[in-house]
């Protein structure tokens, strides 16, 4: 296949603008650049950025790109964090990308205890929708923050840090597929009646026009309700949740890009009246597990979170990740999609001015941020001096005085020791913790000349894995100028960000890094998916193909073929 030429351009941006509008279409490398990039790495070109208003006009633009024969990139937010929503360089035909931000209707669906969210419908706005009902989303803390989509979590089985959720899922979606001879076809799996055409199934959806009746009661899941007890199993010997593990792939649920979703249907979950927090600490990697073991396999109902920080990434994320924090605390997290979305097309800008040096705007914003005293209380410096290893824990209410009779024996057997936070202190725990990706990357943005990359990895470990804490042999740790770990821990989920030193090879590390998480049974992407950062491991990739055979969509995630119909592979 080849790309199209300048006649061929025209007539299909000149049709995706009768559709959608002039004002929708974006085709100049300045406008589509912050589409093209992606959140934390990696980026390509595209023909156009296409904004439907209607999930109609979805299918329409969808059409118009099926019969020009384009790669199809469906993006929301543009927050994933490996470059899986934004086009890819070398390929084979041109990218289209269709950005579904402004179909972000949700539908509450009586008795509340579902809701059907379209594409571009954000964790923050479904927050806001159930706040009346005294029910909360699947992921209720940092995805949500930053403006991350419904959609987009179920596409890539997004995890998050609610211990008792596991990963997004649902088996009850509408979705679009092209089959293997290149025809679209639309697929209703909500359980819903809506009509038989396309034209009448997404306008009806859209305009609400159906009732209580036409919503059908469903034995299908619509959330990951054996996670729970899954969770809680700490002598297996493999992972709670990764995005390959094929109990969670399912038509839209860990697509990844590979079905164009037009909405899905999901649960939601009663809100805690109350809730304490306690914070933890200890010097021994032992003593943690101990905790892990404890709070998993003895207590009578599981911890909402449990957060765990490192010394260094406390620190950087106190000194980096200020900007987000101060944002937060006097913005609200509603401007935080806009701050960042603001912040890629004034970087975008900077590019294209020779005299400007890489990373302008991050050091702006840092010095800026430095006016500012430490947003992180005095009592959490403390304990971070005094302890190399940290917990935020939050647990429900009621079991206050459960959880600290477990913590004191713990205390009493184990070199560890907590407190019980107050409000203001528990806010000012988790807004550390949230700020912590961000702060890596922008300390990796300001100290370029000292930081020639960041691996930045997203892993599972296995249930009974006693060794959680990583140690690297001397020969890689010498090529890093510092290692950063947090992560979901009860779920023995991590975040490890390494900083690898200037001149030093970026890729080679990475691939020695991913053999030591090998040997150790570990599975990676655990929440975060392949993207164009990691390889799809062949379950996965075989579950991309059979949903996407003429590899039309997102082609060349997971370092996969990106020719049609895999033609190189």
């Amino acid at each position: 296949m080849a790309k199209l030429n300048a006649s061929s351009r025209q007539i299909l941006t000149q049709c995706f603008k009768k559709i959608v509008g002039s004002r929708h279409v974006l085709t100049s490398e300045r406008a589509t650049a912050p589409f093209r990039k992606a959140f934390r790495e990696g980026g390509g070109p595209a023909l156009a950025v296409v904004k439907p208003a209607t999930l109609w006009q979805q299918w329409q633009v969808l059409e118009a790109c099926v019969k020009a024969d384009v790669i199809i990139i469906m993006q929301a937010a543009n927050t994933g964090l490996t470059g899986g929503s934004t086009p890819t360089e070398n390929c084979d035909r041109n990218t289209v990308i269709i950005n579904t931000t402004r179909i972000n209707d949700i539908h509450v669906l009586d008795p509340q205890q579902q809701i059907v969210a379209f594409p571009g419908a954000s964790l923050f706005s479904l927050e806001k929708a159930l706040a009346p009902y005294g029910r909360v989303p699947h992921s209720v803390i940092g995805s949500s923050c930053i403006g991350a989509s419904i959609v987009g979590g179920i596409c890539n089985n997004s995890g998050g840090a609610l211990v008792e959720r596991g990963p997004a899922y649902t088996e009850l979606a509408l979705y679009a597929q092209i089959n293997q001879d290149g025809t679209l076809k639309l697929v209703n799996h909500l359980d819903i009646e809506l009509g038989n055409t396309p034209e009448e199934i997404l306008t009806n959806l859209q305009n609400k026009k159906y009732s209580s009746k036409d919503v059908l009661s469903t034995g299908k899941l619509a959330s990951d309700s054996e996670y729970a007890q899954w969770v809680r199993e700490t002598t297996h010997d493999s992972p709670a949740r990764f995005n390959a593990d094929p109990r969670r792939l399912h038509q839209a649920s860990g697509c990844a890009g590979k079905l164009a979703v037009f909405a899905v249907r999901v649960d939601t979950f009663v809100k805690n009246e109350q809730e304490s927090t306690f914070y933890l600490g200890t010097n021994s990697t032992d003593a943690l597990q101990a905790v892990r073991k404890t709070l998993l396999e003895d207590s009578t109902s599981l911890p909402v979170y449990a957060e765990y920080l490192h010394r260094d990434i406390f620190n950087l994320a106190d000194d980096y990740g200020r900007d987000t924090v101060l944002l937060i605390r006097n913005l609200g997290t509603n401007w935080l999609p806009k701050f960042f979305n603001i912040k890629r097309q004034l970087d975008s800008l900077c590019n294209r001015v020779p005299f400007l040096k890489p990373g302008f705007i991050d050091k702006a914003v840092y010095k800026l941020a430095k006016l500012f005293p430490s947003q992180t209380p005095k009592k959490l410096h403390e304990w971070n001096k005094k302890y190399e290893h940290q917990l935020i824990l939050t647990i429900k209410g009621h079991l206050d005085e459960e959880t600290q009779s477990l913590l004191n024996n713990l205390k009493d057997k184990h070199e560890i020791d907590y407190f019980k936070c107050d409000e203001q202190t528990a806010k000012a725990a988790y807004l550390l913790r949230f700020a912590a990706a961000g702060a890596a990357v922008q300390y990796a943005s300001i100290n370029n000349q000292e930081v020639e990359s960041i691996v930045a990895l997203d892993i599972a470990l296995k249930r009974n894995d006693p060794n959680w804490f990583e140690t690297l042999p001397d020969e890689l740790n010498s090529k890093l100028v510092n290692k950063l770990y947090y992560g979901h821990f009860l779920c023995h989920v991590f975040h490890q960000d390494y900083l690898v030193r200037k001149g030093e090879d970026a890729k080679a590390i990475k691939s020695a890094l991913l053999d030591i998480l090998e040997q150790r049974g570990a599975e990676y992407p655990a929440e975060h998916n392949v993207g164009h950062h990691y390889v799809a491991k062949p379950e996965l990739a075989n579950n991309y193909k059979t949903l996407d055979p003429t590899n039309t969509l997102n082609a060349g995630i997971g370092s996969m073929s990106k020719k049609r119909n895999y033609a190189d592979e």
